[in-house]
């Protein structure tokens, strides 16, 4: 299986579960430092099922290639997991184009032409395969300053529902998750600013009804759900994973 953004956050609690389950698992980033350090982070036993492979999701090309690369390492790809994606907030006016061209292209277009160039070899596994995006909250309802964000996220969520109708024939299920806040180096960068950390985290936490964010592996609890036989029957859901943030 691959799984892009793999370095770290949910991407990487997901690779952990699936190779604790005894799955091969290609893991995908940009930096090169950064994938390696996330094999050294892997738990002895489960390493020598976790390979990195570094690309960047926004450059289609690369996206082919990353396809290609875990066919080779594997002789297969029946699991994809896109969880590449970064976060930008601030009022429209500040946002520059090149700002939301850098979310578009990673958050959204890198999912798009991952998942087609994922195809071939998913359609090897029909039946069985299966796609996995990862979205956000911010793809179901809107947040405030955070337009770029939403308008990919909820991109993400349209083309989940869309594609799973257009390959549910062919046996591919296509899913996605929506996590709320999620205690990752993603949340860790959102807050760094802050003059207390511990007082922002408080004030992220207070608009959960469970009076918390989530986890990593909680996420990475719902990707492998989603993977699995046992969600066989299910294709086209936006599962939230949020605390009861949009219930």
């Amino acid at each position: 299986m691959l799984i892009t953004g793999g370095t770290s956050g949910i991407g990487l609690a997901a690779a952990q579960r699936f190779a604790a389950a005894g799955d091969c698992v290609l893991i995908a980033g940009r930096d090169a430092a950064r994938g390696a350090a996330a094999l050294r982070a892997l738990p002895a036993d489960v390493r020598p099922r976790v390979r990195f492979y570094a690309a960047d999701v926004a450059r289609v090309a690369d996206t082919e290639r990353l396809a290609a690369a875990c066919v080779r390492a594997f002789g297969r790809l029946d699991v994809l997991v896109n969880s590449a994606g970064i976060y930008v907030e601030g009022a429209i006016e500040e946002m520059t184009e090149a700002m939301f061209d850098e979310v578009m292209d990673i958050d959204l277009k890198g999912t798009y032409f991952m998942c087609r160039a994922a195809l071939p070899a998913l359609r090897q596994h029909a039946g069985s395969a299966a796609i996995i995006n990862v979205g956000s909250d911010a793809g179901v309802h809107g947040n405030y300053f955070c337009t770029a964000y939403c308008a990919a996220k909820g991109g993400v969520s349209l083309l989940t529902r869309a594609l799973a109708l257009e390959l549910a024939h062919e046996g591919i299920r296509v899913n996605a998750i929506a996590p709320g806040d999620v205690m990752t180096p993603l949340t860790e960068r959102q807050i760094a600013g802050a003059a207390d950390r511990e007082a922002a985290l408080r004030e992220m936490r207070s608009v959960y009804p469970l009076g918390r964010i989530g986890t990593a592996e909680e996420a990475a609890s719902a990707i492998c759900y989603l993977a699995s036989p046992d969600a066989a029957f299910i294709t086209g859901t936006i599962l939230s994973i949020d605390g009861g943030l949009t219930a």
